[in-house]
């Protein structure tokens, strides 16, 4: 794999999403979860601030460092800080998604695990990166 390469699909992924945070708010901010303090939009609009920031640096090239560490790998780690912090509100959807019909209740359902395919693609760019 060319470590050029490496995380880029990722970063579009995370720019897409972000994206899609601010053109369709309402279907997430029903996920957000109540123990969070303050109105779910603001928890929508931050969230996607983050993937449009972490998707941006993923694409930065690798030669831009902040204190000797590029920022490409500071990236990858926040991508998957991120992904494990909004888990809650996968864990949510499915909770109030289950009396909704099977095809959405599988939906949500298949949210769960594929987040952890989420922190193993950051996991193989931070790994990658690292060499």
């Amino acid at each position: 794999m060319n470590v050029n390469s490496v995380g880029r699909s990722l970063g579009i992924l995370l720019l897409v999403t972000g994206t899609a945070h601010f053109i369709f708010p309402k279907p997430l901010d029903s996920i957000v979860p109540h123990f969070l303090p303050g109105e779910a939009r603001t928890w929508t609009y931050r969230s996607g601030i983050a993937e449009l920031v972490i998707g941006a640096a993923l694409l930065l090239p690798l030669s831009m460092k902040i204190g000797g560490t590029s920022i490409r790998l500071l990236a990858a780690y926040s991508a998957l800080a991120l992904f494990l912090a909004v888990y809650p509100a996968n864990i949510k959807m499915a909770i109030d998604w289950s009396s909704r019909s099977l095809p959405n209740q599988l939906l949500a359902y298949a949210r769960l695990p594929l987040q952890f395919g989420l922190f193993y693609w950051c996991w193989t760019v931070i790994k990658a990166l690292k060499r």
